[in-house]
């Protein structure tokens, strides 16, 4: 059920132009849906308040912060997300996670993998897509990230989606670097 919930709102907000809603709305409406069609409808507000609000309180992958610490040492790293601004401060206030910048597809109007959102992400950093290096576990995003000249690196990460793996687990052979987690990312930069 979590899986088809996580589908389910992605596919609920990718590609998405305009911002009639943002993914904190999209994860409560999916929730209700998916709720439903499980036969968990019974479920009370409080009930679902607290799955969606698990969102918040998530935990970073153990390789990460340090890994992240060490790139930014010498790279200005960004969260270039789907998320809501407040999903990604919550997180990352949880965490230890410090970025350069937040930049969330629904300040920019426009969600991945829409053209304009790596354009526009581009664009705010005063960077070329080519001085970029697009970080992500998802083949989706890498690949239109790539197709707007931004430089690639898949992260593996086999349990993303719990022990079913994830939808894509083998990355695209056209990305620039393919790591195993940010601590080698961080020495494959020289960081």
């Amino acid at each position: 059920m979590t899986n088809e919930y996580r589908r389910r709102s992605l596919g609920a907000i990718v590609n998405q132009l305009g911002p009639r809603f943002n993914f904190d709305d999209v994860h409560r409406d999916q929730l209700d849906r998916v709720a439903t069609d499980f036969g968990l409808g019974a479920l009370t507000k409080e009930d679902r308040d607290e799955i969606w609000r698990a969102w918040f309180v998530l935990d970073a992958w153990p390789d990460f912060v340090p890994g992240l610490d060490r790139l930014r040492v010498k790279y200005p790293c960004v969260s270039f997300t789907l998320l809501t601004p407040r999903l990604v401060i919550d997180v990352s206030r949880r965490n230890g996670i410090t970025w350069d910048c937040i930049i969330s597809c629904e300040m920019l109007g426009v969600y991945k993998v829409r053209p304009e959102a790596y354009q526009g992400t581009a664009k705010l950093l005063q960077l070329k897509p080519a001085e970029i290096l697009m970080v992500a576990c998802h083949n989706f995003d890498l690949d239109a990230a790539r197709k707007e000249g931004f430089k690639t690196c898949f992260v593996k990460r086999p349990l993303e989606w719990g022990p079913a793996g994830p939808p894509d687990p083998t990355p695209n052979p056209a990305c620039d670097l393919v790591v195993d987690g940010f601590e080698e990312l961080a020495a494959r930069m020289s960081c």
